[in-house]
């Protein structure tokens, strides 16, 4: 009878130990992972750039992050469908900027509605990627 009682004991200890470790198996949230790097660095090749200003942004349950207005951003980032090509617009015709070259790198790095995302878009100076991301909330840091 001890030994019965010792391995019922001891076979619900297992189950308990195995529904505990299914439990945390579970993912901890509705939502797929939005979290990015966003960085704008002084020169045309990312290893060897000098990154100028960088921030965080989280997008999913809550806008969140170190970016100055993480709702505009995760807003104008959920418009592009994914697409971050889709934050360059056209050039502002009514704007004139030099012809030198003086490379600015913008980049995202990290994971976008569970996706993982590593994208980069040089311009030729700061007043072409001025005039091409137009005010665009994502790199308004």
């Amino acid at each position: 009878m001890r030994h019965r009682i010792a391995a019922a004991s001891a076979a619900t200890l297992l189950c308990l130990v195995g529904a505990t470790g299914m439990a945390a198996a579970q993912p901890s949230s509705l939502y797929a992972p939005s979290a990015l790097v966003f960085t704008v660095a002084q020169g045309d090749d990312v290893a060897t750039s000098t990154v100028v200003r960088a921030t965080t942004l989280s997008c999913a349950p809550t806008a969140q992050g170190t970016h100055p207005d993480p709702r505009a951003a995760c807003t104008a980032l959920n418009s592009t469908g994914g697409q971050l090509d889709r934050l360059l617009a056209s050039p502002d015709p009514d704007r004139a900027c030099p012809m030198h070259y003086a490379p600015v790198t913008v980049t995202a790095d990290g994971v976008w509605k569970g996706s993982r995302v590593a994208w980069k878009y040089t311009f030729s100076n700061t007043c072409v990627m001025s005039t091409t991301l137009n005010g665009n909330a994502v790199f308004a840091f």
